[in-house]
């Protein structure tokens, strides 16, 4: 039977329910409730809850329970999650699996507390030094969110990579109707300390970087092709896609029905992974499109860079890709849409 629960405690929850057994973290607004959530539920049922001294003493706590093979969690927001990417960037390197919840919010440096997805690129691009990536898993809704959960650790441990989930300030504070998984017994790795093996993983001073970085080539181009999730509707015969993620998936999906009801022909992309972007998309979209929209909270334009990267790569080279930017929180429905017939008015000019 679902319940109405709001989005940081179903998400805490469903990590619960999905096997983890050890939290280290920071609270930050909006993710905080995670945090505050699993303080009481983890010792509850004999598990690990640590509140660190800073993000980065609480990622390198994952790091360490890791190692041990254990499902391993973290969540923050904006300056946190910056702060945490050293650590993720060396779990990457030793080929560790945990999950981060990324609770977005808008702004450089401290930010602010606005819901916002500026925080696309980074999560996509790996985020700190190296040359790695991270599963990027985008929960549109309380109930995805919680479905997603169990999803990242298997993806996490399958691959021995960094699953994020991105979720958004407003997703985090919203109350839903959500049905709750059941628990699950997690499989034990085969490659975590135990007390009796040594990890499975060649000495920092025998490795041999070169063949390693084959090695990650060969892992993320697996991932690319069989790990795409994506959402799509009424892309066969449209004229115009809007690409989106997240709440304002949601909104596009609302502007979509009332342009459809005005005669419009549009579609829209809905990115369930963010990483590996879902380019198979694209193969199923009018040949005669013309053009892309990206949507999106954020104030310089991120998605569109994909939109217009994957869209030409699948033979749409010629294909304006445009932008309509919230800068934080959801785009309305009504904005969408003027900014739509801006676009096909000519008012709006294409980014690439």
């Amino acid at each position: 039977m679902a319940e109405i629960m709001k989005g940081n405690h179903a998400i805490a929850e469903a990590a619960v329910r999905a096997g983890v057994t050890f939290y280290a973290g920071y609270p930050i607004t909006p993710s905080s409730e995670i945090m505050e959530y699993l303080s009481g539920r983890l010792p509850e049922l004999g598990r690990v809850f640590i509140q660190a001294e800073s993000e980065v003493a609480g990622i390198t706590m994952v790091m360490g329970a890791a190692a041990c093979g254990v499902r391993a969690l973290t969540a923050s927001s904006g300056p946190g999650i910056s702060l945490k990417q050293e650590g993720i960037s060396c779990i990457s390197d030793e080929e560790l699996s945990c999950v981060v919840i990324n609770v977005a919010r808008y702004g450089n440096g401290l930010g602010t507390l606005f819901s916002s997805q500026c925080d696309y690129l980074r999560e996509t691009r790996g985020g700190g030094n190296g040359d790695y990536r991270c599963i990027v898993l985008c929960p549109e809704s309380v109930q995805e969110a919680v479905d997603l959960m169990a999803l990242a650790y298997e993806l996490s441990e399958k691959y021995r990579i960094v699953s994020t989930l991105l979720t958004e300030g407003a997703l985090g504070q919203m109350m839903e109707p959500c049905v709750l998984p059941e628990f699950i017994d997690p499989p034990k790795v085969s490659w975590g300390f135990d007390g009796k093996y040594s990890y499975k993983k060649v000495g920092i001073f025998d490795r041999n970087p070169y063949q390693e970085g084959i090695d990650l080539r060969k892992k993320h181009e697996c991932i690319k092709e069989n790990e795409q999730r994506f959402e799509t509707i009424d892309v066969e015969d449209a004229d115009y896609v809007f690409v989106a993620y997240g709440l304002p998936a949601r909104s596009v999906k609302g502007a979509i029905k009332e342009l459809q009801a005005e005669g419009h022909k549009v579609g829209l992309i809905r990115l369930i992974t963010a990483w590996p972007f879902p380019e198979k998309a694209f193969s199923v979209v009018n040949s005669h499109v013309k053009g892309f929209i990206s949507v999106e909270a954020s104030a310089t334009g991120q998605v569109v860079e994909d939109v217009a990267l994957y869209s030409k790569k699948s033979g749409f080279g010629h294909v304006p890709a445009y932008c309509l930017l919230n800068i934080y929180g959801i785009p309305a429905i009504r904005d969408t849409k003027e900014n739509f017939k801006k676009i096909i008015a000519g008012e709006i000019k294409e980014v690439f």
